[in-house]
């Protein structure tokens, strides 16, 4: 249990670890390029740890150079059948992402994870790859891992996403398509959501050299035959980790400067600095990076958040010490992250005396400059993003505990030391 100790106000500069989404899409094109990548800056940490592990099991070679620096040895996209299953523990990016990868190896994959992993559906990225030729099915028959995967290559051609709730699913397409044996198209029905994931994906693959031609929705893909070159390649502070610091200096009134998270940022998540500008906050650029100051009153705002669901619980408790309603709409993906976040950020919430409402798609949360809350001990279920966005709460209010702290692993793993520079 790790209990949170209230500041004043904050003042200070913070470097933030490696994006989690880029380290893991850059480990991938590197795996799959022809010669050795380096990558710099990546995010040493649970999730990517797994990924890194499973590229092994296929055959690639990843040195860590420094801890800075990786090298990843690519076999421009000749892999290997691994010798044991693939384990991803919750890595639901991982999980994706890999699920097509392994249908390159020549022969069968098997992939499997934790108890939640095997709670979060993957149905729609299978069928997909059924129109690619992929041989695959769910082992317990609930469209879920654990999967096996026959491997042996795409066929390319047209295939179907079926829907676009999870932009890991396309994402994961994506990155794998040049592999195929004739030219691969791909359609997505219904709306893509986390849109900026999938441009981020599409950057990633233009730097290792494929330009994908896509519409302006992010519906219609036409992808290249082709290889990924390898290359060095720098990877920017992860926002979706900057959140909290922003979010100290946000609830505190103070000043927090994440000076490696750029202008303009490959990332989504850097989307939640004009909401704290809208909720009050004066935002400025600062070297390489962003500075956040609090204001004496912030004011709650509505806001759609399909864009950016993981800053969601980090703004939830921006929106607890904000005068007035803060409404959070089209976040149902956040039900299938590694807990359903929407439930759990509000009943958290209302731990603390926070007045909230639940829809099945957006969260309310009433507002009142944190009058009247009080320290809770704060369930984290495992979940990452819970623990590091209820550490902000406790900088306010006294008496936040935070259990299974050490969760944090999963994408930050020296988390709450850096969590204490802010005092």
């Amino acid at each position: 249990m790790k209990e949170i100790h209230p500041l004043i106000s904050v003042d200070t500069a913070i470097v933030v670890p490696g994006s989690k989404s880029l380290t893991q899409r850059a480990l991938i094109a590197a795996a799959l390029a022809d010669g050795t990548s380096r990558l710099l800056g990546p995010l040493a940490s649970e999730d990517t740890e797994y990924t890194s592990q499973a590229l092994v099991q296929m055959g690639i070679r990843v040195e860590r150079e420094n801890p800075a620096c990786w090298l990843v040895h690519g076999n421009g996209g000749r892999l290997q059948v691994p010798e044991q299953e693939v384990f991803l523990g919750n890595n639901g990016t991982a999980t994706r992402f890999l699920t097509s990868v392994a249908a390159l190896v020549p022969g069968a994959v098997v992939i499997d994870g934790e108890e939640r992993m095997r709670e979060r559906p993957i149905g729609p990225l299978m069928q997909a790859l059924k129109g690619w030729g992929v041989d695959i099915f769910s082992i317990l028959g609930t469209d879920c891992p654990p999967l096996r995967i026959g491997g042996g290559g795409l066929s390319g051609g047209e295939t179907v996403l079926p829907e676009g709730r999870s932009s890991q699913y396309l994402s994961s397409l994506l990155l794998v398509a040049p592999y195929a044996t004739t030219p691969a198209r791909l359609r997505v029905e219904g709306e893509v959501l986390s849109k900026p994931y999938v441009s981020m994906t599409l950057s990633v693959m233009a730097d290792f050299g494929i330009e994908v031609d896509c519409d302006s929705q992010l519906n219609d893909f036409v992808i290249p035959q082709g290889s990924y070159r390898a290359m060095e390649y720098e990877i920017e502070g992860d926002a979706s980790n900057a959140s909290y610091f922003w979010a100290a200096a946000a609830i505190t009134g103070g000043r927090v400067t994440v000076s490696n998270v750029p202008v303009p940022s490959l990332q989504g998540d850097a989307g939640l600095v004009p909401l704290l500008a809208r909720m009050g906050c004066d935002i400025s650029r600062e070297g390489g990076g962003i500075t956040v100051r609090g204001p004496k009153r912030l004011e709650g705002i509505r806001v759609d958040m399909g864009d950016m669901p993981d800053v969601v619980p980090t703004l939830a408790v921006v929106a607890a010490f904000a005068q007035g309603q803060t409404r959070i709409d089209n976040i149902a993906h956040l039900r299938i992250k590694e807990c359903d976040r929407l439930t759990a950020t509000l009943t958290e919430l209302s731990k603390m005396g926070v007045r909230v409402e639940e829809g099945p798609d957006f969260m309310i949360i009433h507002g009142d400059g944190g009058k009247g809350l009080h320290g809770a001990e704060i369930e984290t279920y495992r979940d990452h993003r819970m623990a590091m966005s209820f550490a902000v709460a406790g900088l306010r209010v006294p008496g936040v505990r935070i259990l299974n702290e050490s969760c944090v692993a999963k994408s930050f793993p020296d988390f709450w030391e850096r969590f204490a520079l802010l005092g």
